[in-house]
């Protein structure tokens, strides 16, 4: 997958990209920990995030992990993910999850990007539902589901631990194809 469009560029995540990776949740870091807190903690440094890579390589061979990269082409930095796990290929269906960097917020990147790995996932992978959860305060996250069509299933109670140990709520939203 290689998908461009305006001055953005989805692909998979590369092993030799680590150190963007790393800088791209560094400089979020704050406003991901409550929702990204796997990806957080795997990265805290640029030698964490280089072991986390070489961790996602295998996942991606055994098709239970994707991470798509957003990057802006004037800059060529990396400005979001989108990432694609929980695989259950029986039904097929995944969990899917993103971010954009602050910088861009509120610009449609992030909801043009998941349109069109969505649309990349149930062409090539045949997914017959894909999951998205949120907690009800990430408001942003929320109406980006919202808008790529995926529909409010329920709250799971106490579903989600936080990197600062709390224990949350989540939201989640679904999406059948």
């Amino acid at each position: 997958m290689n998908i461009t469009y305006k001055n953005f560029k989805i692909a998979p995540l590369d092993l030799v990209e680590s150190e963007k990776l790393f800088n791209l949740i560094d400089s979020n870091r704050k406003r991901l920990e409550d929702f990204f807190a796997g990806t957080v903690s795997k990265t805290k440094t640029l030698h964490d995030t280089i072991s986390y890579c070489r961790e996602i390589e295998q996942k991606v061979l055994d098709k239970s992990y994707f991470p798509f990269i957003i990057s802006d082409l004037n800059t060529n930095a990396f400005i979001g993910l989108i990432h694609v796990f929980n695989m259950d290929w029986n039904i097929p269906k995944a969990e899917i999850g993103y971010f954009i960097d602050a910088k861009y917020e509120g610009q449609g990147v992030i909801s043009k990007s998941l349109d069109l790995t969505i649309e990349y996932l149930s062409e090539v992978y045949q997914f017959k539902k894909l999951l998205c959860r949120a907690n009800s305060s990430n408001v942003g996250s929320i109406a980006v589901a919202k808008k790529n069509g995926f529909i409010f299933e329920g709250t799971i109670k106490r579903d989600y631990k936080t990197t600062k140990g709390v224990i949350v709520d989540l939201d989640y939203y679904g999406r059948i194809f």
